[in-house]
């Protein structure tokens, strides 16, 4: 038997686990979202599955299922805790100044105001229930948040996410974002002290915690734009990945060696990131990475559910189901009617926010650990947060029935319009290149008050152009996930103004990909290359041969006595003929017309070597 042969069974059963993620990340959960069944809660429902409670119990009369299922749920809990690290990391990287600026009436109101009182209310049911008052606080901080990704998925899938109930709710999501930190050091403080004075505990704990941040802060502003810098100056798309994954893991293990949390150092590192450059290159990297692990946190979140406490005490928990979106819902509904939502805004609002939320696995998993609450208690949470999280697509369709019943519901006051949005990039313009051309552009955009984003890959240019106020990024503009990230459904017209012919085709093409309507102007080495971007969906085609050569004209009609304004009329109706000429919407007649200009254009004969005829 050769050695590849002796080794394969293992290494088989090594990457099992792993190849059941990919294969529902793969297979099973596209299957689900034809079935109308979001990624998130496919990746519950493949996890409930394919674990021991479900499949597991087929193990010993089905052999073949001992391939399908995972029995040690332990072996990916490393992967489920990095999801969260990268959630978290995107979560601090998304809270601009600027963001937050904008909305900080609903998030630090109506966000704060909801977070507070639906966790006191709900800790105070607890301590009425006869938990300690130690696990009636951490319940009640648990089950007071939402679920950030299924609501924002599912509003996302809508394309809603603009709308007024949108808006409340990711201000509120926002916030209970945020307070998932100060909840983390409660916990952890909580977990310490458990014999101490509570107030004693606290105050000690957040002052050492706020060392260590402080600490962190210090040490990840001196290194982590510097690591960025030199990773993006190798002009290597595989070296800035690896920079910004350990930019990420690399801040949360510091965190962790400081007494902290994971999650806590990341959220560190995304502030810290998140007002430079790289914030936009760094989201569109990210991403694939953070849907993978948080894949794999519900997947194992999905393995945990043991139905058997719900067919042993049905009443109950669906009692406490039922209670906690009512008592969440409640406080949201009547919060929102006091920050001047609409009823129609405040209804939904509260339907979609009321169920739990994914941070309750991670804080009542702290605090199972740290001896705050016992296993059965966090098993029976985790049920009924699992049971409320499944139903918020249901509770989110009952909210648009209601609503359409609802007399003179699409009336709006003005208090509701003028909730901002969630990204204060709309109907702006995008720059894709900021040297020469771009720069020129940029600053007539700013002359005229008109929003916009520029991006380039030079990381130098893009420090010294942020340095003189322009709002530039660093990125690779012929990635569609990077132009997403830069708010390209919502841009009134994209810019392509590098020097490179070949850059100019690959991010024309990339664009018009990802939207059909996008007007995009781009810059051309010559007609040829007009007749291209045409065909690769460019709106406009700038030829620099051409127009320079209309420039030259016009000085010379000029100077040879023409009047200003004729020979500007001139120049306009050569230009016209141009467009006319490279732009007529007949593809058959670009290729023949492009086909003739190949033809036309000389071609250099190779030079022969010396003493050669």
């Amino acid at each position: 038997m050769t050695m590849a042969e002796g080794m394969a069974p293992d290494a088989i059963a090594h990457y099992k686990e792993f190849l059941i993620i990919l294969g529902a990340a793969g297979l099973a959960v596209p299957f689900l979202l034809r079935l109308g069944i979001g990624t998130t809660l496919g990746f519950l429902i493949v996890g409930f599955v394919l674990g021991p409670n479900v499949l597991g119990r087929l193990v010993g009369h089905v052999p073949f299922a001992q391939a399908l299922v995972i029995t040690n749920p332990e072996s990916i809990r490393a992967l489920a805790e990095l999801g969260v690290v990268f959630l978290m990391f995107l979560i601090g990287l998304e809270l601009s100044l600027e963001r937050l600026k904008l909305m900080r009436r609903l998030v630090f109101g109506l966000g704060g105001l909801q977070v507070v009182l639906s966790g006191a209310v709900l800790a105070l049911v607890a301590a009425v229930l006869g938990y300690p008052p130690a696990a009636a606080v951490v319940l009640g901080m648990a089950l007071a948040l939402s679920s950030t990704a299924i609501v924002i998925q599912v509003y996302s899938d809508a394309k809603r996410l603009g709308s007024n109930a949108g808006r409340a709710s990711f201000a509120i999501l926002l916030m209970q974002d945020l307070a998932v930190i100060p909840i983390m050091l409660t916990v952890l403080v909580l977990g310490r002290h458990a014999g101490s004075s509570m107030f004693l505990s606290l105050t000690t704990g957040f002052a050492q915690a706020g060392l260590a941040i402080i600490l962190i802060y210090l040490v990840g502003r001196r290194l982590l734009r510097p690591v960025l810098r030199r990773a993006a100056s190798a002009h290597s798309s595989d070296l800035f990945v690896a920079a910004v994954l350990l930019v990420v893991v690399g801040t949360a293990a510091l965190a962790n060696g400081a007494g902290l949390s994971m999650a806590l150092g990341a959220f560190i590192a995304g502030l810290l990131l998140a007002e430079t450059e790289y914030r936009r290159a760094i989201e569109a990297v990210i991403e694939p990475f953070k849907g993978l692990l948080l894949g794999a946190f519900f997947l194992l979140v999905g393995m945990g559910l043991d139905l058997a406490g719900l067919m042993a005490h049905p009443v109950l928990v669906i009692a406490s189901v039922a209670g906690l979106i009512a008592i969440k819902a409640v406080i949201t509904y009547g919060l929102g009617r006091t920050f001047k939502l609409t009823r129609s805004a405040a209804l939904e609002t509260a339907l979609v926010i009321g169920p739990g939320g994914e941070f309750a696995f991670v804080i009542l998993s702290a605090a199972a650990a740290a001896g705050i609450i016992d296993y059965p208690l966090q098993a029976k949470a985790l049920l009924i947060v699992s049971l409320t999280m499944v139903l918020i697509p249901l509770l989110y369709r009952l909210a648009r029935r209601l609503i359409s019943t609802m007399p003179g519901a699409a009336t709006l006051p003005v208090e509701a319009q003028a909730i901002p949005a969630p990204d204060p990039y709309r109907n702006h313009i995008i720059i894709a290149g900021f040297g020469r051309v771009g720069h020129l552009i940029g600053s007539m955009l700013d002359e005229h008050q008109i929003p916009y984003i520029a991006v380039d890959n030079d990381p130098a240019l893009v420090a010294r152009e942020r340095k003189g106020g322009f709002p530039v990024f660093f990125g690779d503009a012929a990635n569609p996930v990077f132009l997403a990230k830069c708010g390209l459904d919502q841009a009134r017209a994209l810019a392509v103004t590098m020097d490179s012919p070949a850059r100019v085709d690959e991010v024309t093409k990339a664009a018009r990909a990802e939207h059909k309507d996008l007007k995009i102007i781009a810059r051309a080495r010559d007609e040829r290359h007009a007749m291209t971007l045409y065909l690769s969906g460019a709106t406009e085609a700038v030829p620099e041969t051409i127009e320079s050569s209309l420039q030259l004209g016009e000085s010379l009609l000029v100077e040879a006595g023409i009047p200003v304004g004729l020979a500007i009329a001139s120049i306009h109706e050569r230009r016209d003929g141009f467009r006319k000429m490279l732009g007529r919407p007949d593809r058959r007649a670009q290729r023949a017309q492009a086909a003739t200009l190949r033809k036309r254009s000389p071609r250099r004969k190779a030079a022969k070597p010396a003493g050669q005829k």
